[in-house]
């Protein structure tokens, strides 16, 4: 065209066009089309360039029939073959998993475990598998002894940050590598195949349900009596500690009793809590063993060194850890002088005196029931109405359920039910023992 200067621009409006400034204006071929005059050029457009827009445009749908009719075209040949692909992708995860823990156990010094059918729990320098991972020195291992017989309770005192959280975690992690057949994480481990492992751990609460952190615990608490057994491995951690201290410790010495009983439950159990008068239990129950976390004390400070060794601890250490966190120094003189005058009235020999039921006596029975368990608590919301309740019911999709759905959703609708009726009671002074 002889236009030096000639542009091809594009924009939401007139899509391409070429752009002419005033000064070459006179050189534009008779095919080009004006669409629009601005004040130093003007723009065109014509018919090779509106063709070449619509290739451009439509090259976006084109590319998307393209992409669709090949997706439908492999999907038809995965179907073909859909049952050797499934085959195979079997194969490859278990042979990706077989692979994953050998890979593991010889990086990390795994052992492969004995089993036996004793109901024996043994572990010579155990460790915990991921804590080992993260540090960068080396990590201090433990043995464990748990059986059906002298041993089948640990209670394991000592100070906060001391390690007894990780101890427990550690022979639960063990004893379900173990089961999954991987090697283990110790010098070496004799281990008998557990039914279940429950849990309790940590603190927590749920503001959503207008539960406190206390009563979470018991109804986690509960939930392992309910459902463990002889076979089961537990592990409970500080039970009680949300609550009063003598609230508390008459809470976790319970619990040790009702589980330590074989006519209740009679399951391997590790206790860890700050209730050193739980250590009396050794002296009065056949199957409890006491251990605790070794420490060091330089001082006024303590040196944790991560090993369990038996006996029980005669002190916590808080005050220590208090200060190791950074509490004033104003507040850690004053918590010493209340703990020694705390300490006059010592609980232990009221403890002492506490004799132990081995049987049945008392009407103790086993949980089996939601309500030999509830603990009323006030809700933060208002409560449901049976209608509601009742709705939600006819609403469900059995068909479609999970047998863990249906149980947690027949848990929550009772426990639903349970609130509308101790808010009717509590009104009116009612007794619903015979409702649910």
């Amino acid at each position: 065209t002889g236009i030096k200067n000639l542009k091809i621009k594009f924009n939401n409006v007139f899509g391409y066009f070429f752009e002419v400034t005033n000064s070459f204006k006179d050189l534009v071929p008779k095919e080009f089309e004006r669409k629009q005059t601005l004040v130093g050029s003007e723009r065109y457009t014509t018919p090779a360039l509106k063709d070449l827009e619509n290739t451009i445009l439509g090259a976006q749908d084109k590319l998307n029939d393209l992409e669709y009719e090949l997706f439908v075209e492999v999907k038809k040949k995965i179907a073909e073959r859909i049952e050797d692909i499934q085959t195979a992708a079997k194969a490859v995860a278990r042979l990706d998993v077989l692979c994953s823990l050998s890979l593991v156990s010889e990086r990390n010094r795994y052992v492969r475990p004995t089993l036996n059918d004793k109901g024996l729990i043994k572990i010579r320098g155990g460790r915990h598998p991921v804590v080992e991972a993260m540090m960068d020195g080396e990590f201090i291992s433990n043995d464990t002894l748990l059986d059906n017989r002298k041993n089948s309770i640990a209670i394991i005192t000592g100070p906060n940050m001391a390690g007894k959280s990780t101890y427990m975690r550690q022979v639960a992690l063990i004893v379900l590598m173990n089961q999954i057949g991987c090697f283990v994480p110790a010098t070496e481990a004799d281990l008998c195949v557990v039914d279940r492992i429950f849990t309790r751990v940590g603190a927590s609460d749920d503001l959503g349900s207008g539960q406190s952190t206390f009563m979470v615990e018991m109804n986690e608490v509960a939930n392992i009596l309910r459902n463990a057994t002889s076979q089961s491995l537990i592990i409970l951690d500080e039970i009680g500690r949300g609550t009063s201290t003598y609230d508390g410790l008459s809470i976790a010495w319970a619990v040790v009793e009702y589980i330590s009983n074989k006519k209740f439950l009679g399951a391997k159990t590790l206790f860890a809590t700050h209730y050193h008068e739980l250590t009396e239990l050794e002296g009065k129950m056949n199957n409890v063993t006491n251990y605790c976390v070794a420490v060091k004390e330089k001082g006024d400070d303590i040196i944790f060194l991560r090993k369990i060794v038996r006996g029980g601890a005669d002190k916590s250490y808080g005050i220590q850890v208090a200060r190791l966190a950074g509490l004033p120094d104003i507040v850690i003189d004053r918590a010493k002088e209340i703990c020694d005058q705390l300490s006059d009235n010592d609980i232990t020999e009221k403890v002492q005196k506490i004799e132990v039921k081995t049987d049945s006596a008392g009407g103790r029975k086993k949980v089996t029931h939601y309500d030999d368990v509830d603990i009323g608590q006030m809700s933060l919301f208002q409560n449901t109405s049976e209608q509601n309740v009742l709705d939600e019911l006819k609403a469900v999709d059995i068909q479609n359920l999970t047998p863990m759905d249906a149980l947690n959703t027949l848990y929550r609708l009772q426990s639903e039910l349970k609130n509308v009726w101790q808010t009717k009671d509590i009104n009116h002074g009612e007794d619903t023992s015979a409702k649910l």
